[in-house]
């Protein structure tokens, strides 16, 4: 067990909004942009999805740490989280299967964050004011010396982070000798979506997020599948390539998240910063084909401009938020090619949303 003590800590908001509480994992200091999670529990797996990555996450249960941590629930090799804030910080757990208290996981991860923090306040500023850089820090109390550290921290908007989570060489997952083979870009791709892909008898080719399309056409993959990943889809124009090139291909293809987005501005489709972002397992989505609705795991701050889909002339509209009426999936005209917003993996979530990897499967039967 770590020598954990609750040393005073301070979290900083770009627009000078100061909150103090006590440290949690690392001493340090820590930069991001800020964000909220509403889930109940899966914060592991939350921790560990490298479409958080450069994010300083906010977790709006107010116990974190309770159940400790196993080596069984992350989603990738590392805490992809620039830093967490939370209200109740747990370091004695009762759970018998994990393996590691959160301060011990937090301090060989070098996470710094800080707990003890009116987090339904904080979330409320969040919600009003929108997205924003803030600093974490239980090295330094000096307000000013940390606002001037927070101003050399950039935007969000316009950043491109994927090639800094993704894989460094391709690899495979899954058996060999499974019925169909699919190529993975993968751009923060989680473990638990290459899983649902074995489940269902496919072997996977996972390839670093600046392949090209001839690259991993050389596997003769069945179909494509566009992962999930931090950042500004904007910024990607090496992946932006990419996705058009599958497209002219005609072969199958699926995409989650930052999927949806690369395969919306690959029809001409606009990509935009939101205000807050969704982030939580209990988000409603219709399915407008299937005219029924599910329970989804979403985890973006960036969406597709709603005008521009329903302009289109090459993409219709599958799913749609029943929140904000944002647009939630999408398919290509003519092809077979899909792609959804939120995440039908839902590790942690319900899983309503994973008949979305059979319908992708038997698209490449076709």
């Amino acid at each position: 067990m770590s020598n954990y003590t609750k040393l005073p800590a301070i979290l900083l908001l770009e627009d000078g909004t100061v909150y103090h509480g006590k440290a949690a994992g690392k001493i340090g200091t820590t930069t991001g942009e800020i964000c909220f999670n509403t889930g109940m529990t899966g914060y592991q797996e939350i921790f560990t999805d490298p479409s958080y990555f450069g994010q300083i996450m906010v977790t709006t249960n107010a116990h974190i740490g309770n159940y400790g941590t196993s080596e069984e629930e992350i989603e990738s090799h590392n805490i992809q989280i620039a830093g967490l804030v939370c209200k109740n910080y747990s370091v004695p757990f009762s759970r018998k299967m994990a393996d590691n208290s959160i301060q011990n996981y937090f301090e060989k991860g070098s996470l710094v964050g800080i707990s003890d923090v009116d987090t339904r306040s904080l979330v409320r500023h969040i919600r009003h004011k929108g997205a924003m850089n803030a600093i974490i820090s239980s090295e330094t109390l000096d307000i000013e010396q940390l606002k001037a550290q927070l101003k050399e921290v950039p935007s969000m908007d316009g950043l491109e982070l994927s090639s800094k989570v993704s894989t460094e060489h391709a690899y495979y997952f899954g058996n060999e000798q499974a019925r169909f083979r699919v190529a993975v870009l993968d751009l923060g791709v989680k473990k638990n979506i290459l899983r649902n892909f074995s489940d269902r008898d496919v072997y996977v080719k996972v390839f670093p997020a600046k392949t090209t399309f001839a690259e991993m056409e050389h596997w003769t993959p069945d179909g494509y599948f566009i992962s999930n990943g931090p950042g500004d889809p904007s910024a990607m124009p090496y992946a932006l390539e990419t996705v058009k090139e599958i497209l002219k291909s005609n072969k199958p293809m699926f995409g989650i998240c930052l999927g949806h987005q690369l395969l919306a501005l690959a029809n001409d489709i606009r990509t935009e910063k939101m205000f807050n972002g969704h982030r939580g397992i209990n988000h409603p989505v219709k399915n407008i084909i299937a005219d029924s609705c599910e329970i989804t795991s979403q985890n973006h701050g960036f969406g597709v401009v709603g005008d521009d889909v329903k302009k289109s002339e090459t993409v219709e509209i599958t799913h749609i938020n029943l929140n904000d009426k944002s647009i939630e999936g999408i398919r290509v005209k003519g092809k077979r090619a899909f792609s959804v917003q939120y995440h039908p993996e839902s590790s942690p979530g319900p899983h309503d949303s994973r008949y979305l990897f059979d319908d992708f499967t038997a698209m490449l039967t076709a």
